[in-house]
């Protein structure tokens, strides 16, 4: 018998409350939490601060582990960045990023999923747009919990990335795969973490 292909959420904090989200997560069936946030902090929602979710996810009975490290949207090497923005095409070809998708298909194997970040919109989000992008590269089902609760399929997130790009239409001189590459590019120069903005905000507006 074929083993079932693994599926892997995610979802975006946003302003919920502890309580708002945890009913998200229990909606979803949601038994693991994987933070994928750079800085896992946030002075304007300080119930999604590292430990204190951390604690209060353990006492819901949803295990939790940070993975900002080898998943988060906001390196720390300059070589990951392009013309001071986050380069995902880079970041992704790193040995910590291969790693740390492999820690998330092992914990798969034994739990339900979801990726966390901050952004409610999967298309403005780094578990999307490079962690998501990866974990599909490689045939494991990922959907995207939204703001009203219902999941979009990653398939169907790159539809709307290739329609949004205006890379939807037939050219007869480049392939769906790099139509799909150059979406994806042309989306992350948008909403990549960007050293030049990052000058103007506080850094907690940067949780990615």
């Amino acid at each position: 018998m074929t083993a079932s292909p693994l599926e892997i959420l995610t979802v975006g904090h946003s302003s919920l409350s502890y309580e708002e989200f945890f009913k998200v997560l229990r909606g979803a069936s949601v038994t693991a939490v994987a933070d994928v946030r750079t800085a896992p902090f946030s002075r304007r929602n300080p119930q999604f601060n590292r430990d204190t979710l951390r604690d209060q996810l353990r006492m819901d009975k949803i295990a939790y582990v940070f993975l900002g490290e080898e998943l988060g949207g906001r390196p720390k090497d300059q070589h990951f960045f392009c013309d001071g923005v986050a380069d995902y095409e880079r970041m992704a070809q790193s040995p910590d990023f291969e790693r740390g998708l492999q820690r998330v298909v092992d914990g798969a194997k034994q739990y339900r999923i979801a990726l966390m970040c901050s952004e409610h919109d999967p298309l403005e989000c780094h578990r999307c747009l490079l962690v998501g992008r990866g974990l599909h590269a490689q045939g494991v089902t990922v959907k995207h919990i939204l703001s009203d609760r219902t999941t979009v399929d990653q398939s169907d997130v790159e539809k709307r990335l290739l329609q949004w790009s205006r890379q939807g239409g037939e050219d007869l001189f480049e392939n769906y795969e790099d139509r799909l590459a150059a979406a994806y590019r042309k989306r992350a120069s948008k909403v990549a973490y960007s050293e030049r903005v990052a000058t103007d905000r506080h850094p907690s507006h940067f949780s990615e």
